[in-house]
């Protein structure tokens, strides 16, 4: 009998769909990370999926919207990517370093 595991978390998934998006490689991640490569392609492709299926359903937009829309999207997306990559190097480098940063005494 094969071996299960609990799933993996949204939030871990969506990190790795960030990665993938902001270019790094699914089978790269898999050797960092315990998922296979083919799971975090999966992963990166549902919401698309979702999304298509979505656009089905709501009216559509003209094009200017859409171009703005897209945009807009696209000008959000990097700066969380961003945020999310320099928040987990810092956490890392602290743990590293043996120094918490400022302002986190917890109390």
């Amino acid at each position: 009998m094969p071996k299960t595991r609990a799933a993996y978390s949204p939030e871990f998934r969506r990190q790795m769909i960030d990665l993938v998006r902001a270019g790094r490689d699914p089978d790269d991640l898999a050797r960092e990370f315990e998922p296979t490569g083919q799971s975090i392609r999966n992963w990166t492709a549902a919401p698309d999926r979702q999304e298509s299926r979505r656009e089905e359903v709501v009216p559509a937009l003209g094009v200017a919207e859409r171009d703005e829309l897209v945009r807009l999207r696209r000008e959000t997306k990097q700066p969380r990517v961003e945020r999310d990559i320099l928040s987990k190097a810092a956490a890392w480098f602290a743990r590293e370093t043996g120094t918490l940063p400022s302002g986190s005494s917890g109390s």
